[in-house]
């Protein structure tokens, strides 16, 4: 069975936020074994200058590499952008463990992207980091639904 570890910065809070990622941990259990990993971002100040970002996000990049196993996905806008059917057939090929990172609200430290098998993109768009964890479940499930011959996928 996959191995599917989701990195990511910060913790979720609010409660609908919650209950959307509850569900699809649920489902997923089906099809692989999720482990969910949540980092602090590195501490900024409300207004940071650029200096400030970057040595947040190489400290980040450090904690995140300790737990990074496996095949190695970074999120970020820049990333390749893939069907449900390209995840599906990409995951179908992926054996262990796979590690999912999505970065804090700066993003992903470029050293972290540069060691990703993937770079993943959901859109060109951005999201809230919440909102782009349940987004990343959700496909998540529906990839491998879909890779097992299941009919959430219509």
């Amino acid at each position: 069975m996959l191995h599917i570890r989701l990195v990511l910065f910060g913790k979720l809070k609010e409660p609908h936020w919650l209950q959307a990622a509850a569900e699809y941990e649920k489902r997923l259990g089906a099809y692989c074994k999720l482990e969910t990993i949540e980092l602090p971002p590195a501490p900024l100040p409300e207004k940071p200058s650029d200096a400030q970002i970057l040595k947040a996000l190489s400290l980040e990049s450090t904690a995140a590499q300790q737990k990074i196993k496996g095949t190695c996905a970074a999120l970020c806008i820049e990333g390749r952008q893939m069907s449900s059917e390209q995840l599906s057939d990409w995951l179908g090929r992926q054996s262990g463990t796979v590690t999912f990172l999505i970065g804090s609200s700066f993003g992903l430290d470029e050293s972290l992207k540069a060691q990703a098998d993937l770079r993943l993109s959901m859109s060109a768009m951005t999201f809230p980091h919440q909102l782009a964890r349940v987004m990343l479940l959700e496909q998540l499930y529906r990839a491998l639904n879909l890779a097992h011959g299941g009919k959430y996928h219509k």
